[in-house]
């Protein structure tokens, strides 16, 4: 409390101790008020015989060499598209770091006979919008993942979706190729690059990977993978394929 002088205490004159200071209050002689900035070097440490050596800045870090400021992750935006009740809501949340954003609504009376998501699948919700997540590849690299409603009446939405993606991956029902037809279409005329692949409903497949390549009339060019939907290792090798195939496509076109 030295410091708290009240405004009806009267002013000390200057150089004199404080009305309010410790020295007034319990004797003792007053310091010497030194003068501005410090008068005399500090006296050596108590343990220590000879002064501290003086207080030297680091040498500047040359350029390339020591510990560089990280910097933040190429962000790719990659779609994963296909037809209805195909496991494109799962295929995001299997991978996804973060907690996946879905816009899942339940399906009504009014959908049957328009969404039929199959014999084999206990669907009871559909997605009205869009799923996001992502995923870190290494430092340099992260994935952000979109996932497309798989309904035709919600085919408006792929366009904005698409934009500044470098690569999709179209997912395939080997029971149901019709559906995935209008992907495989889109990306086409769009000029992306995608992957297909067939998720294992059940551990098999319907189809064997050639008998599914011809069916949906793709070339040699476009990757055919297996991978099931809900293993977070075949989902990730699956995007990988999409990554090597956007890369390679970004390689070309800068060579050209």
């Amino acid at each position: 409390m030295d410091f708290v002088q009240s405004p009806d205490w009267p002013a000390a004159p200057p150089g004199a101790l404080a009305a309010n200071s410790a020295a007034a209050r319990y004797g003792g002689a007053a310091p010497t008020p030194p003068s501005i900035g410090r008068a005399t070097a500090p006296p050596p440490p108590a343990h220590s015989a000879t002064a501290p050596p003086p207080y030297r800045p680091p040498a500047a870090t040359p350029a390339g060499t020591g510990t560089h400021r990280a910097t933040p992750p190429i962000p790719v935006k990659i779609l994963v598209a296909g037809g209805f009740g195909v496991g494109k809501t799962t295929t995001v949340g299997s991978i996804s770091e973060i907690a996946p954003l879905t816009t899942e609504a339940e399906m009504t009376t009014a959908g049957i006979g328009v969404d039929d998501p199959g014999q084999r699948s206990g669907k009871t919700t559909t997605t009205v919008a869009m799923d996001f997540g992502c995923v870190t590849i290494d430092r340099s690299l992260k994935l952000y993942l979109f996932g497309t409603p798989g309904q035709t009446r919600f085919g408006f939405m792929w366009d904005d979706l698409a934009r500044g993606a470098l690569g999709a991956l179209v997912v395939v029902d080997s029971a149901r190729l019709d559906d995935c037809y209008p992907a495989i279409d889109f990306f086409e005329r769009a000029g992306l690059p995608f992957v297909v692949g067939v998720n294992a409903f059940d551990g098999r497949l319907a189809h064997d990977l050639g008998a599914i390549r011809w069916a949906l009339a793709i070339g040699e060019h476009v990757p055919l993978v297996q991978f099931d939907a809900r293993d977070r290792l075949s989902v990730r090798d699956a995007l990988l394929v999409v990554l090597d195939r956007a890369l390679d496509r970004a390689t070309r076109e800068k060579r050209a």
